[in-house]
């Protein structure tokens, strides 16, 4: 494929997934094209010339009434990128996740301009608010899914997608003696992940009950050290200040999630891709989410599927524990630990099949599709 022109590309993204999925398709992209890149990126997105017109975590938001409540800031740095992407007469957009958010600036471009509109990550319109495939068959040119039944999905209703397919499906799982070294660690302790989130108001919602846990947990178990990998430096800063000084055997560090897993006999993880990470590594996630009761009350009645975990929802049965709302206690996640061990007896053969599943046809091949929109 050959592309003479400088290509102009908008694109959005908030969340490290969500950068590592941007910068993997610019790659790409950049192999036929000369690119100058608009928008809001993390550190690789902006390492490949994002220049961010705010801080990516504006765009990390938990829940319904958190939206709500940013309402407006949220419509003014919309309508301030909207603004930007004609200003600079870009030629593609790419909104990576955030669905809302990205929507509305796909509807004003499709609107009022002429360029063409990526979303990656399929907004979970096979889980709840189903009519919103109106808006996508109608705005968005191409939706490049994580998931081979999104495709399927979009591909019954007729809407221009491709199986990009799941980073997670070529992780490899690091040599524990080097996790060791790398981290100064004794073999003679044994390990829990701790995964609260990767936004700031996830942590706070979810990180005191894993500390109760651990509190508990350590006080007859003397031999664990529990691992919270935390994505950034902001987020450590975050997760430290909601740790007591009590002299808990916690260790935290910036970028060590798939490291901490390898190591561990399982995780205690806030429902998100965490839990598919733990899964696809061998480390059985207990898979925890709660929320206010406001936000619980409109999205349990609207969700159409049965499990939250994606690692569930993939195998398409309930292996991995899921706590969710009233049942997101101490006491549950007590319980759940017990199952561990039956757990870890299938968690490679699981681990291996997850891969299988998540396989996609990649970055290289979509990058292609994108360009001969």
């Amino acid at each position: 494929m050959t592309q003479n022109k400088s290509l102009n590309i908008g694109i959005v993204c908030g969340e490290h997934s969500g950068d590592t999925l941007g910068a993997g398709i610019i790659q790409e992209i950049k192999k036929y094209s000369n690119v100058n890149l608009f928008g809001i990126g993390g550190p690789k997105l902006e390492e490949l010339g994002v220049k961010s017109k705010f801080d990516f975590s504006e765009l990390q938001i938990m829940g319904l009434i958190d939206p709500l409540l940013k309402l407006r800031k949220l419509r003014r740095l919309r309508n301030d990128l909207i603004k930007f992407f004609i200003d600079k007469e870009i030629d593609l957009f790419i909104g990576i996740d955030s669905p809302d958010f990205n929507m509305g600036i796909h509807k004003a471009l499709k609107k009022k301009y002429n360029n063409k509109n990526i979303q990656v990550v399929s907004p979970s319109v096979w889980v709840w608010r189903q009519n919103r495939i109106k808006s996508i068959q109608a705005f968005i040119d191409l939706t490049a899914c994580l998931f081979n039944f999104e495709d399927v999905y979009y591909k019954k209703v007729k809407h221009n997608s491709i199986h990009l397919g799941h980073p997670f499906s070529n992780v490899k799982k690091p040599e524990k003696q080097e996790v060791f070294n790398k981290y100064n660690l004794d073999h003679n302790n044994k390990f829990i992940s701790i995964l609260p989130g990767s936004r700031e108001s996830e942590i706070k919602y979810m990180l005191p009950l894993y500390l109760d846990f651990i509190t508990k947990h350590s006080h007859n178990n003397h031999e664990y050290v529990y691992l919270i990998p935390a994505v950034d430096s902001n987020l450590i800063e975050s997760i430290n200040n909601l740790i007591p000084n009590s002299g808990l055997p916690i260790l935290i560090k910036e970028n060590a999630i798939q490291d901490f897993l390898s190591i561990s006999e399982f995780s205690i993880t806030t429902s998100g891709t965490a839990t598919l990470e733990s899964a696809v590594l061998g480390c059985p996630p207990i898979i925890c989410y709660k929320t206010n009761f406001f936000n619980f009350s409109i999205i349990s009645r609207m969700m159409k599927i049965k499990n939250i975990g994606l690692p569930n929802i993939l195998l398409k049965k309930d292996y991995y524990p899921e706590l969710v709302q009233g049942n997101c206690n101490l006491s549950n996640i007590q319980k759940a630990v017990k199952v561990i061990p039956k757990l870890v007896e299938e968690s490679d053969k699981n681990a291996e099949l997850l891969k299988s599943i998540l396989r996609g046809e990649g970055f290289s091949n979509t990058a292609e599709k994108i360009l001969s929109l």
